[in-house]
């Protein structure tokens, strides 16, 4: 029996190891209450708005988050994303789910630095054991994730096309989608190409 039991949890955990959410899935977790650099606890629920929840995936130090000298990173997007979603009656909030960097520097130490250092206006919040991002299907830092007032997934993928350097022009997917889901649209772009650094979690627990 108790082998019964293990082999059943073992299933259940290397499905959510390969789980991606799909447009139209309702989020789990809503509940659970994640430490943030706000110095209390909050939840997805705490955090939605009227009109749902922007949830992206970060980090502290990806190339694609803090940016090089030849790219400049998504976060400096992180502000003004969160109050033009702030304006549209979304929240907003910041994961970070790389547990396998968790005693370095992606610390909550480190994180509560990083955050005072950006400003930050969302909370960023710890993921222990990188729980959520496996429940979400993330993969990269940053991986974005859209929600509508039901907690329902409209949008995810990258923030906007920058990271193309054969593009013709910048397409900013999020923005779109913020603004398509605060006026009731279909969101005509739902899905796109996450692109980021790997999100270090630790499989051998």
């Amino acid at each position: 029996m108790k082998k019964l039991h293990f082999l059943l949890l073992f299933l259940v955990c290397a499905a959510c190891l390969n789980a991606q959410m799909k447009i139209g899935d309702k989020a789990l977790m809503l509940d659970d209450q994640l430490q943030s650099t706000k110095g209390e606890t909050t939840s997805l629920n705490d955090s939605k708005k009227e009109n749902g929840l922007l949830v992206i995936f970060s980090c502290n130090t990806c190339p694609f988050v803090v940016g090089t000298e030849d790219f400049p990173g998504w976060e400096p997007q992180y502000n003004t994303l969160y109050d033009l979603a702030d304006s549209l009656k979304i929240g907003m909030i910041l994961v970070n789910s790389n547990e396998g960097k968790r005693q370095g520097a992606d610390s909550y130490e480190e994180m509560l630095k990083h955050s005072e250092l950006q400003q930050y206006k969302m909370s960023y919040v710890v993921d222990v054991n990188s729980t959520m991002a496996n429940i979400f299907g993330a993969k990269t830092t940053p991986h974005v994730f859209l929600l509508n007032s039901e907690m329902e997934l409209v949008y995810m993928g990258s923030i906007d096309n920058i990271w193309d350097k054969e593009r013709k022009e910048d397409i900013p997917y999020l923005k779109m989608a913020l603004k398509e889901l605060a006026s009731h649209k279909k969101i005509k772009t739902n899905s796109t190409p996450p692109k980021g650094c790997g999100i270090k979690r630790i499989t051998n627990k």
